[in-house]
């Protein structure tokens, strides 16, 4: 039976233009998105999860085919749980693709009906990622271009202004 929902997961901190634009185009492949943030313990989070959420809601708007959750366990328990069998994962790079296969090669030998997708990030992403956001954002660098308005200002509170992009 195809899937029509799709799981995208991962840390979102904070949720940067590359990650819409992999929610934007899924949406043009899926009926449905369940945006899962990650509660991962091994990461040292900038933000709380409900800072993360927060921001990704107002970044999305109401969309109403698009779902915002949490998970902490294995992602294919997860998906199952949310009766889905695709994960949608962004690629940006060979370096991403090597990583990405070893884990959708473990999530589809756990749970063998989950199948993992991958979308390329658009051209103008590619290089794009929240360390490096939040890399620039602490030196005071501008930010405008990688993160919508609220990641901004929520970027800012933590280090205080940046500057605007030229």
């Amino acid at each position: 039976m195809p899937s029509h929902v799709a799981v995208y997961p991962g840390s979102f901190d904070p949720v940067t233009y590359g990650h819409l634009d992999i929610i934007q185009r899924g949406l043009q492949v899926f009926d449905k998105i369940v945006v899962a943030v990650a509660r991962n313990s091994e990461k040292n989070a900038l933000f709380t999860i409900d800072e993360r959420l927060e921001m990704i809601r107002e970044a999305v708007g109401n969309e109403p085919r698009l779902e915002l959750d949490t998970f902490d366990g294995l992602l294919v328990d997860y998906v199952v749980s949310r009766e889905s069998r695709v994960i949608l994962r962004g690629l940006r790079a060979v370096s991403d693709f090597e990583y990405e296969f070893q884990i959708a090669q473990m999530n589809h030998t756990v749970q063998e009906k989950v199948e993992t997708l991958f979308m390329m990030t658009s051209v103008p992403y590619g290089y794009l990622s929240s360390s490096i956001v939040k890399e620039v954002a602490s030196l005071k660098g501008p930010v405008d271009s990688f993160v919508p308005p609220v990641v901004k200002k929520a970027l800012e509170k933590k280090f205080g202004p940046t500057k605007s992009s030229p």
